[in-house]
């Protein structure tokens, strides 16, 4: 058996500092992150907010329909409104819930970046465990379809470096990567795994949490598909 782990960078090693004015807070559904110039569905656009962008709440408002938005800097520069549920913040009661909603509803990658910015923000939330789950168990889900993609791929396109280094290089594992999502490549199977970082995160910060059980089981079955010759 022969099984290479992926070297990553710390997760988003250069975190963007915040901007100051207001209360911190982080887009987590990109559909919504319009930046208008007043508190109106119609507004005029200032720009589109990207997902993980960081923001400074200064003021809420409510619209004439019943839509709230919040009045945000996003640099010393550039402010404007943004709807309410675009956001989440640390600081704002029922935040952590509402995310793991989001989090939940989520599939695929998407649901990997959520629960990083998650995890990245809600440090005191009891909610951390259920995230460390869910996005243990996401990755490894991603792991199968990233296999079998690269299967695909390199069947078509490999030159004469050894098969193993064109898996470790393929291009699709780049964004897990960006994220902190680092995986394994078991050469016998040809096969990637998440390397269960998350779980074990879980079960040492977290042992007598229901969901801790869940991580020694998905584990234990992780060592014993790698040990498959």
């Amino acid at each position: 058996l022969f099984l290479l782990l992926l070297n990553s960078s710390s997760i988003l090693a250069q975190q963007r500092k915040p901007p100051v004015g207001g209360r911190l807070a982080i887009v987590v559904d990109e559909r919504l992150a319009a930046l208008r110039a007043t508190p109106q569905l119609n507004g005029r656009l200032v720009r589109r907010l990207s997902r993980g962008r960081l923001l400074a709440v200064r003021a809420i408002k409510t619209s004439a329909d019943g839509i709230s938005f919040f009045l945000v800097n996003i640099s010393s520069r550039t402010h404007g409104w943004i709807q309410r549920e675009a956001v989440v913040s640390p600081s704002r009661p029922g935040d952590d819930q509402r995310l793991l909603t989001l989090i939940e509803r989520s599939e695929g990658f998407d649901r990997i970046t959520r629960a990083r910015i998650f995890l990245d923000h809600f440090q005191r939330s009891r909610l951390r465990p259920t995230v460390l789950l869910l996005l243990g168990n996401t990755s490894e889900e991603l792991a199968a379809k990233l296999s079998r993609d690269a299967s695909r791929r390199l069947k078509e396109d490999r030159g004469d470096a050894p098969e193993f280094t064109y898996f470790l290089n393929y291009t699709g594992l780049d964004r897990y990567n960006r994220h902190g999502i680092t995986f394994v490549f078991n050469q016998s199977t040809k096969r990637f795994h998440y390397d269960g970082a998350a779980w074990r995160e879980l079960i040492r910060r977290y042992p007598h949490s229901p969901a801790a059980a869940e991580a020694k089981i998905n584990l234990d079955s992780l060592y014993s598909q790698l040990r498959v010759n």
